[in-house]
């Protein structure tokens, strides 16, 4: 595996800065200064893309905090390069990192749309939501060359399926004419995360993802073509973006969002190490800080696993953003969010699952 120096480096609009070793991999480099010439370390990194071979492309679901049964993860990896993602350690699966490599080394599931219509066809197939994006963007820069994401929407749309999405990309405007097909039968709903609406801020939280401004006009968008919208106030990440929770919650209503929800900062993995490394380049005045209201969140530790309390954390500091959270819903007259309830009765499976083509 090629490693970036165990130094940290920044690239243009990459997230991490350094390339920690996949908890997986048996064997790994270290590289040292022994006083020879090196060439300059660029200041780009260019993304690596790759078909990765499927036997199936829904997965299920079976955590007691997660509200879906069942998804589907168009892409392994993700270009938005967030600093915080969750989904980063699922690449030590790949011996690949959670940090450079996660924003560089991009899988998309290839005949995705085919595998998918030969599942919906098994007589033993049962209809239940399908949830996209639920782990990395289905809307991230490369859906708009290789469009995994619509041709998966396309299909759902055939086939009457009831479909829920989360992303933070305003590349799902591009696909309204699904969405207004599906959302005439109540066959869809989507979040839209809002992590910040300091532009700002953004660009170093969300380096590749789109503007603030551009996902409220997604939120208003969509409501206004009579699909079911809901905010993402995630993550809430201490001392950093907490204090626009209001804010966030306020601008949500404005552009008629139908509900909104928040999660705490989670911490698995290697993606401690990330995180920590982007606060000590970014804030470090405040690096410590920040840890210690983690910790303070998840009873001494940086990362709470536990089913019922990873996403909401425990504690003085996570009640009182709870607190902050039912209030700012209150004031605005909007509710907290749970999975809208979609229907299942409009189903009509494939008649074959035949043979669709991504064409790339």
């Amino acid at each position: 595996m090629d490693q970036s120096p165990p130094d940290r480096t920044r690239y243009k609009g990459r997230g991490a800065l350094s390339n920690p070793q996949p908890r997986f991999l048996a064997r790994h480099s270290e590289r040292i200064e022994d006083g020879w010439y090196q060439e300059e370390t660029p200041d780009s990194i260019a993304t690596q893309v790759r078909p990765e071979p499927a036997r199936s492309v829904i997965t299920h679901n079976d955590s007691p905090d997660i509200s879906f049964d069942q998804s589907i993860n168009p892409y392994r990896g993700c270009e938005h390069g967030c600093p915080y993602c969750y989904a980063r350690p699922a690449h030590a699966y790949m011996d690949l990192s959670p940090g450079i490599d996660f924003e560089t080394r991009i899988f998309y599931k290839q005949d995705a749309a085919r595998l998918l219509e030969q599942e919906l066809a098994k007589r033993s197939y049962v209809v239940k939501p399908i949830t996209i994006g639920a782990n990395t963007d289905p809307y991230q820069p490369l859906e708009r060359r290789l469009r995994v994401t619509r041709s998966l929407l396309e299909v759902l749309e055939r086939t009457r399926h009831p479909v829920s999405i989360v992303t933070k990309g305003s590349l799902i405007l591009r696909d309204l004419d699904l969405l207004e097909s599906l959302g005439r039968d109540g066959l869809v709903s989507v979040a839209v995360s809002i992590t910040t609406l300091d532009a700002q801020l953004k660009r170093i939280l969300d380096p590749r993802a789109a503007a603030p401004a551009a996902r409220l006009r997604v939120v208003r968008e969509l409501t206004a073509a009579g699909v079911p919208t809901s905010v993402l106030a995630a993550p809430m990440i201490p001392a950093i973006n907490d204090s626009e929770l209001e804010r966030i919650i306020a601008a949500a209503a404005a552009a008629g969002a139908v509900s909104v929800g928040y999660v705490l900062l989670r911490l698995p993995h290697e993606l401690k190490i990330l995180f920590r490394q982007w606060l000590e380049e970014h804030f470090p005045e405040r690096a410590e800080h920040v840890f210690s209201l983690v910790r303070g969140t998840r009873e001494g530790r940086e990362n709470d696993p536990c089913f019922g309390t990873r996403m909401r954390g425990t504690g003085p500091w996570a009640q009182l953003l709870h607190d902050r959270f039912l209030l700012a819903c209150r004031r605005h007259g909007l509710a907290e969010r749970r999975e809208h309830a979609l229907s299942c009765a409009h189903f009509r499976p494939p008649a074959g699952g035949g043979q669709l083509s991504l064409g790339i």
